[in-house]
């Protein structure tokens, strides 16, 4: 027995016909023998409110909602179908029936959204719309989606905000219909503007959400056409087609679909001082004229349309000084009208313009070079070719601007002429001191950075230092001069210094000094010789020889050229000179030459005057008037080292024997001045103890003296202090007694004056108090008569006498209206005096005659 509660079921099955029957409560079931019970006792399916569940394999139902059986009693099943139950009743689950998709709560789509549903089996919607497998379909809220077992649902979108100035490119994914109602084939693509929200359709995809390009007078937006089409302005665009969009065609671009961004352009802007040339300009009819040229002044701002190009970018135009020029060459045949009169040009015309002006090159014309006057100092100058004819010649002191013809030249020169004009260091040959001497005109420039800081269009100018000489040659006319310094050398275009190169070094080597200018003066030349005496000791002089050049006439070319004859006359000389001593050296002895080595080296050098017997005091090389006037030894050392020790020897004994005798000779003085010292000493000291006592015989009568004084000055000194003291004690007394009494005084004015600024202060405080108060009395008081006098004006002099007599005149009324002629009223407590009322009313009968 089983108790089924209420919305409570269970299954029991018959195993007599084998079928399975549903039993519902409320009710208490019995089971039979041949009854079994599949299954414990469940709970009815409760489906709330906007909730659903899918049943499979559901039990089919007539018109009425009634279950199917069979003719054995077992309920129909739709097998392999899905039910989609919503709320109802609550129902039981039928022999077969599963529950394949749990209850669940139905979606709500929000608004701006939708979902994205497939048909899985044909079908005939609400709207009796034929749905065919396959197809797809969009769910837009807001709303709440039922399930059905034709659709599943395979995605959710949502809207696009499409926001000002942005816009949404959209394809078609099949053939379908947009929301405008426009036909739109597979592939097609096209682009929605209005501003909002925008849900694509099912078949729709957003290729990509565009931006708008904002124009201004400054940029614009190069556009090509992609294909043939019409834009908004209904223009017709070609495929390939480049244009531009301007502020004036629209102040916000969003690029169509058939438009691509090529780029952003600026504009260009040319003030009065510019100008530009357009290559390939747009013509007349919109299209680029290819190889075609357009030139453009200032002041203007355009865009550079699709196609063209600035050649060179914005220029300024050529404003030439006084000092300038511009040379011009002409492209094409045109005339000139900048010339007055104007003149036809033609191709491949070379001219000049100098300023002062300002020009603008037409598009036939290029500028090859602009020219600037050379301002040149008298001895200063640049070297000019002309390129018609070849020939080169040098400018000099005057300011000079290079024609249309005419080309700066560079004139070769060899690097070591370049190095020794440029550096800082003396140019004059054998000049010993080189190193210490600076020339000021040239600049501090290294000899690795010569060719890079050379000018060589620059006339080449040398200052030839004072008592020198420069050679200069003219490969040209074949001529060469000679400069005497101090002067200053311009080399012409063919000309060419003479190199110097001299041995140098000790013993000399050739080709080690390197020099442009000769130096005349008186200069010693050293050199280091080895030569060898008759007994072979080998020696090693180091001589210095001062020579010079003699010329006598300057002015003589011939005798100035022999200075450059001899190439090495350094060399020369050191050899000639070692040759002679050499030869002088070898024919004596070693203590010879060691005693006359002075001497013996003159007479070799110099000779001896057959005439006078005497040695010469000079030697000259005609060849080139070369003059050696004294010879000077500085050193002579042995090569041989046993002949250097056995003259180191003698020297050294030669010392000996000599700082011996010396010595002797010292010790000897040494003991004389010893002798005379001690007998001034002991003199000395006699007259200094007679000096000594005297001195002490005066110093015992001063200390007798001084203690007489002493002793009386001290008492003296007490009594006198004593007495200064009484006097200083008495006057500070005095003093203290007067300070007090006048600091008394002080305080005693001080009260005085503080109480009478008191009192005067109370009087003022309470004159100023009274002032107040009588001037309120007074402005009261002035209130109060103005305020009567104000309200007798109002009232009037009427009314005033009407309020005064108004109580009398009522009385009066009142008595006149009850036809008396008097009367008296009173309270009766009040005595009234009546003796001479009746006087009163009788009259004076008692006056009467």
């Amino acid at each position: 027995m089983f108790r089924i509660p209420p919305y409570h079921y269970l299954h029991v099955l018959d195993q007599t016909t084998n079928v399975t029957r549903l039993e519902t409560g409320p009710q208490t079931f019995v089971k039979k023998d041949n009854e079994m019970v599949l299954s414990k006792t469940e709970k009815m399916v409760v489906v709330p409110p906007r909730h659903f569940c899918v049943i499979s394999n559901p039990a089919m139902t007539d018109e009425n909602k009634q279950v199917l059986l069979d003719n054995l009693g077992q309920v129909r099943l739709h097998h392999a179908e899905d039910e989609v139950r919503l709320q109802q009743v609550p129902f039981p689950l039928y022999p077969g029936e599963e529950i394949k998709v749990k209850i669940t709560l139905l979606t709500v789509v929000p608004a701006l959204s939708a979902l994205r549903l497939k048909v899985t089996r044909d079908f005939t919607d609400e709207d009796n719309q034929q749905r065919r497998a396959g197809d797809e379909m969009l769910f837009e809220g807001p709303g709440t989606y039922i399930p059905r077992k034709e659709i599943e649902v395979i995605g959710q979108h949502k809207a696009i905000i499409i926001k000002p100035n942005t816009a949404v490119k959209l394809r078609a994914t099949r053939e379908t219909t947009d929301k405008n109602g426009v036909n739109r084939v597979a592939g097609e693509e096209w682009m929605v503007k209005k501003n909002g929200s925008y849900l694509p359709g099912v078949y729709e995809e957003v290729v990509v959400t565009c931006t708008a390009y904002f124009l201004t007078d400054k940029t614009a937006v190069h556009v090509a056409a992609t294909q043939t089409f019409t834009d908004e302005k209904g223009r017709q665009r070609k495929s390939g087609e480049e244009y531009l969009i301007t502020v004036d065609d629209m102040e916000a671009f969003i690029p169509g679909v058939y438009e691509n961004v090529i780029e952003t352009k600026g504009i260009t802007t040319l003030t009065n001082r510019q100008y530009c040339i357009v290559v390939n300009p747009v013509g007349a009819n919109g299209k680029p004229q290819l190889g075609a040229k357009k030139l453009v002044k200032g002041e203007k701002s355009f865009f550079l349309q699709p196609g063209e190009l600035l050649e060179n970018g914005v220029q300024d135009i050529f404003i030439l000084g006084e000092n300038e020029g511009i040379v011009l060459k002409a492209l094409e045949a045109h005339k000139d009208t900048f010339a007055n009169p104007p003149v036809d040009r033609k191709p491949g015309d070379n001219w000049m313009l100098t300023g002062p002006l300002e020009y603008i090159p037409p598009v036939e014309v290029i500028v090859l070079s602009t020219r600037k006057a050379f301002p040149l100092h008298q001895n200063e100058g640049i070297y000019v070719r002309n390129t018609n004819t070849g020939k080169v010649r040098a400018v000099v002191g005057k300011t000079y601007m290079l024609q249309e013809d005419e080309e700066l030249w560079e004139k070769q020169l060899p690097l070591i002429v370049k190095t020794l004009l440029s550096s800082e260091s003396h140019t004059a040959a054998d000049k010993h001191y080189a190193k210490e001497w600076k020339n000021p005109n040239k600049e501090n420039v290294q000899d690795d950075t010569v060719g890079d800081t050379w000018d060589g269009t620059k006339v080449v100018t040398f200052q030839v230092p004072h008592n020198a000489a420069v050679q200069l040659y003219d490969y040209k006319s074949k001529m060469s001069r000679v400069v005497f310094g101090p002067d200053l050398v311009m080399l012409g275009p063919d000309e060419q210094f003479t190199q110097l190169s001299l041995s140098a070094g000790n013993p000399k080597k050739p080709n080690m000094w390197k020099a442009i200018a000769l130096w005349l003066s008186p200069i010693f030349t050293s050199d280091v010789i080895t030569v060898e005496t008759s007994d072979h000791a080998r020696l090693q002089l180091d001589l210095q020889y001062n020579r010079h050049f003699e010329i006598e006439d300057l002015t003589n070319q011939v005798e100035a050229s022999k200075l450059f004859c001899v190439g090495d006359f350094v060399g020369d000389l050191c050899k000639a000179m070692a040759s002679r001593i050499r030869g002088a050296v070898s024919s004596i002895t070693f203590d010879d030459f060691h005693k006359n080595s002075a001497k013996i080296i003159e007479v070799a050098v110099f000779g001896m005057n057959p005439e006078t017997r005497k040695v010469r005091e000079r030697i000259k090389f005609p060849a080139n008037n070369f003059v050696v006037t004294s010879v000077d030894i500085k050193s002579v050392e042995p090569v041989d080292q046993r002949t250097r020790d056995s003259l180191l020897k003698s020297v050294t004994l030669a010392i000996e024997i000599t700082t011996q005798s010396q010595e002797a000779a010292a010790r000897r003085e040494a003991e004389r001045h010893e002798q005379e010292s001690q007998g001034k000493l002991e003199r000395q000291r006699i007259e200094d103890e007679a000096t000594s006592e005297k001195a002490r015989k005066k110093l015992l009568a001063l200390q007798a003296e001084s203690a007489a004084i002493e002793s009386t000055g001290q008492a003296k000194a007490e009594a006198f202090s004593r007495a200064e003291a009484a006097r200083i004690e008495a006057e500070a007394a005095v003093q203290e007694a007067k300070l007090k009494a006048q600091a008394h005084k002080i305080e005693t004015e001080a009260e005085l004056k503080r109480m009478n600024a008191a009192r005067e202060a109370d009087i003022k405080f309470a004159l100023e108090q009274n002032n107040l108060e009588v001037e309120k009395a007074e402005k009261m008081a002035k209130i109060e008569t103005d305020k009567f006098n104000k309200m007798v004006t109002v009232l009037g002099t009427k009314t005033i006498q009407a309020m005064a007599s108004g109580p009398q005149d009522h009385q009066v009324k009142m008595l006149q209206s009850l036809g008396l002629s008097s009367t008296l009223i009173t309270d009766g407590r009040t005595p009234i005096n009546l003796l001479n009322t009746a006087g009163g009313l009788l009259g004076n009968v008692g006056t009467q005659p």
